[in-house]
């Protein structure tokens, strides 16, 4: 299956493209960072966006479209413009009859990395092993996509492997990526502890 994330923001819109197969393994098909100058017009840096975003949706033809859900923020400049930019993605998808899917930041994080409270290198690191990138894709805004693309797939079982659990872990089960990634940061934590704690 072919998903599109879409990582949602006025001045920096990232969107990836994944394939995962069956068996939850992805392959990066594109990624990219559509770009507006805060100096120009709303409704034309709205359009700017939405011209890449027509395009990268016309070229990879994804099965499924998914967005990172907005929420309230300080700034209210801010949020208002990713729900705007939200919006137009939104139309897109649907004039493509296209289903489109919301997934929380804690969401990805937890699907992708296994902790919900990961941080953005924590999620790059991630997204680049299981794309098996030799870099972490820069902008996070382009990995944020990514991930998103993968969390969408592995969390609802699109790609046609099993169904997630409670844990947003497709049957409960880690890939070899995340499980070499947690293996990972247990020894990072063991090796925090003071030798006088070691037994």
């Amino acid at each position: 299956m072919r998903v599109l994330g879409i990582d949602p923001g006025l001045t920096r819109c990232g969107v990836g493209v994944v394939d995962v197969a069956p068996n939850r393994t992805a392959t990066l098909v594109d990624v990219t960072v559509l770009r507006s100058s805060p100096e120009l017009p709303l409704e034309q840096r709205l359009l700017l966006l939405s011209r890449g975003l027509e395009e990268m949706m016309d070229r990879h033809k994804p099965a499924f479209v998914a967005i990172e859900r907005v929420f309230a923020q300080h700034n209210v400049r801010t949020v208002m413009g990713t729900a705007q930019i939200s919006g137009v993605a939104l139309l897109l998808a649907a004039q493509r009859g296209l289903t489109v899917t919301l997934h929380t930041p804690s969401e990805v994080k937890a699907a992708i990395t296994g902790y919900g409270s990961a941080d953005k290198a924590q999620v790059g690191a991630m997204v680049a092993r299981v794309l098996g990138l030799s870099e972490v894709p820069k902008p996070a805004d382009a990995a944020d996509a990514l991930a998103l693309a993968i969390c969408h797939a592995w969390r609802t079982g699109a790609s046609g492997g099993t169904l997630p659990t409670a844990d947003g872990l497709a049957g409960g089960a880690l890939t070899p990526a995340q499980a070499a990634w947690r293996a990972a940061e247990r020894g990072a934590a063991a090796s925090a502890v003071p030798r006088r704690l070691k037994r």
